[in-house]
Order: structure tokens, then sequence, then C-alpha cells
């Protein structure tokens, strides 16, 4: 019998509230919140794609994520969070879904099914945010970009020998991967030669760039 987490559809589910939601369109780089604004709500990403952000107080800047369609963003503002502690920007033009902090609580109250994907969502990203600590703590910037690649183009969720990423820039992965764009071009032109990647219409990674992660 299947699952009912897994039949059930929250994109769906979402575009059916009533009431304290607000669907909006934004442009490639508009900002969805920004760091240190009011955490009153939670986001959906119906469409597009959204980068999250963190500046340093001496102005240094990290990208902590990046947001495909029907992810979640913003749930902060459940446990009690205040203030944003990130920015979340549009990478493409995209169609974001805001749901008021209330109206989310009432919904995870009321809805078992949704609260259930919901719950696996945040559990998933949180081993998710985990994996990347061990990694930012252990690996080299060679095995952490390699790692990302592999992250982006969805590696181990289908039998495809490789898959296209989504146009990301050399800047965009230097950030995630806590590196210089030098160095993550200087990788990618290694990946490229040792046959690891290449672009056709756009960046296709193979399934051997897993032979960087598992090298000693």
């Amino acid at each position: 019998m299947r699952n009912a987490a897994i039949a059930f559809d929250p994109n769906a589910f979402i575009t059916k509230i009533d009431s304290g939601k607000t669907t909006r369109e934004y442009r490639t780089k508009q900002i969805v919140f920004a760091q240190g604004d009011a955490a009153d709500a939670v986001f959906y990403v119906q469409s597009g794609k959204v980068k999250l952000t963190v500046v340093s107080p001496r102005g240094k800047e990290a990208v902590i994520g990046l947001l495909e369609r029907e992810s979640f963003f913003g749930e902060g503002c459940l446990a009690g969070q205040p203030l944003r502690m990130s920015t979340a920007s549009a990478i493409q033009p995209s169609s974001i879904i805001r749901v008021g902090r209330t109206t989310m609580i009432r919904l995870l109250h009321r809805e078992p099914e949704f609260a259930e994907v919901f719950t696996a969502y945040l559990l998933s990203r949180n081993v998710r945010i985990e994996e990347d600590l061990v990694d930012q703590l252990f690996n080299s910037s060679e095995k952490r970009l390699a790692r990302l690649l592999l992250l982006l183009a969805h590696f181990g969720k289908d039998s495809r020998p490789e898959s296209v990423i989504p146009k990301v820039s050399q800047d965009t992965l230097a950030a995630m991967v806590g590196t210089t764009r030098s160095r993550v071009s200087y990788f990618m032109n290694r990946f490229r030669k040792m046959g690891f990647i290449h672009y056709n219409g756009g960046l296709q990674v193979h399934s051997a760039l897993l032979s960087v992660v598992l090298r000693d």
C-alpha cells in the first residue's frame, strides 16, 4: 500500500488555501526577504529557483542553499525566530507562495497529511545541512565542489548515468563551496578534462565524478 505522505501533493494543497496566503511572481535577482526582516511567514517555491545567502558583520557573503520547485523556506518563524537570518532571492523567474505564520500553524495542526510531508521535508533538509557541515570541516575544496555538483544534478535519485545542472554561476558555486571563483574555475576545467563533466546545452555531470568524492 502506498504511503499517504508520498501520495499527498503539497503543491495542490497549498494552492487551495483560501486565506492567509498570497502568490507573487519574482524576477531574476529579486529579493523575497532580506536578512534582518521580520520573520512572519513560510514560503513555498511553486516554480523557479531561490538562493539563500548570509552576510557576515564584515560583509562576507556565503550561499547556504539553492532551493528548487516544491521547496519550503522561511520556516524559522515557526520556531519563534523573530528576524530573518538569511536573504532569499530568485535566481530565475519564480512563482512563490507566501503563507502567513498563523495560517501555517493552523494547517499543521488541522491537516495531518500536510504536517507529515512538511516535517519529512524539514528532516531531510536538516540531514543535508549536517552533511554540508561535515563536508566543510573535513573535505578539500575539490571534493566539496564535486559533491555539490552531484547534489545539484540529483545524483542517486534515478538511474540516469548523467544529469544536466540548471545554470549556476561559478561565483555562486564558489560561495557555496567556501573557496574562490578562480579555484572553482580550475577544478571545473580539471573535471572536464577528466571526462567527469561536459558542456552541451548546459552543464552535464557524469556519475564518474563520484570517484573524486570517494577518493582518499
